[in-house]
């Protein structure tokens, strides 16, 4: 009997060419995921463009206003005329240390004119510096409850978006009754996507959340010594005058 020659195996060869089928590039998963997953890659992809605009934004501004406080208090504490001071800030103030300074002056020299106590005088002084610290404190802060929701629910938008994949990519295999890696690949690829993008998002808003809020706090801890300081000096020089 004539020998017979083996088949050569093709599953390899058709696993390969199924799989070159399907686009596994970031823009090929994106394309072929699900309108659901599509609409949550998207919400995350636009999350984390705005949580990068916040967080320059407020970094360049934080080491602005830190040059400002430390330019201000060498002029504050240079031995000149508060009132000379007062008239260079003006009633536009540039930053809240000389914000501070300028509510305090100008509530300092109304009560004054008003033949007010010095008591009276010092604390009305004391409550428009506090006002004034904490509108420019919310100022400050503002958009920093992004960065953290951010930070905090990006990873679990993601994994909706990878558990819903994941739900399709069963069905689709249920519907072809093919367990094949060709089959099971791009599903999965598509669903863990969108738990890389939420992790994506999330990292650098939760980074940057605790980064800037520690400077934020160390900021408004020296707007509060300055108040103090400037509200000491005031209380002082009433109590000299009268």
């Amino acid at each position: 009997m004539p020998e017979t020659t083996p088949l050569p195996d093709i599953s390899g060869v058709t696993v390969a060419a199924e799989m070159v089928a399907h686009d596994l590039s970031l823009w090929g998963l994106f394309m072929s995921a699900d309108l659901v997953v599509k609409l949550i890659m998207l919400g995350l992809i636009a999350a984390s463009f705005w949580s990068w605009t916040i967080i320059f934004n407020k970094s360049f501004r934080i080491k602005s206003l830190i040059a400002a406080a430390h330019q201000f208090e060498n002029a504050f504490w240079s031995g000149g005329s508060l009132d000379a001071l007062f008239d260079r800030i003006g009633t536009q103030p540039r930053d809240p240390m000389s914000a501070v300074f300028a509510a305090a002056m100008r509530e300092w020299k109304r009560s004054g004119s008003n033949g007010k106590s010095a008591v009276t005088i010092s604390e009305r002084v004391d409550r428009a510096m506090q006002v004034t610290v904490g509108r420019e404190m919310d100022k400050l802060e503002r958009h920093m409850l992004f960065l953290g929701s951010v930070g905090s629910i990006a990873p679990f938008v993601g994994l909706l978006g990878t558990v819903w994949g994941i739900m399709n990519s069963f069905q689709a295999i249920a519907g072809s009754n093919n367990t094949s890696l060709a089959v099971v690949a791009p599903g999965m690829a598509e669903a863990l996507f969108a738990t890389a993008l939420g992790l994506l998002a999330a990292i650098p808003a939760l980074t940057a959340y605790n980064k800037l809020s520690l400077e934020l706090n160390r900021y408004a801890n020296r707007l509060d010594s300055f108040s103090n300081e400037f509200g000491a000096i005031i209380s002082r020089q009433l109590d000299e005058g009268h």
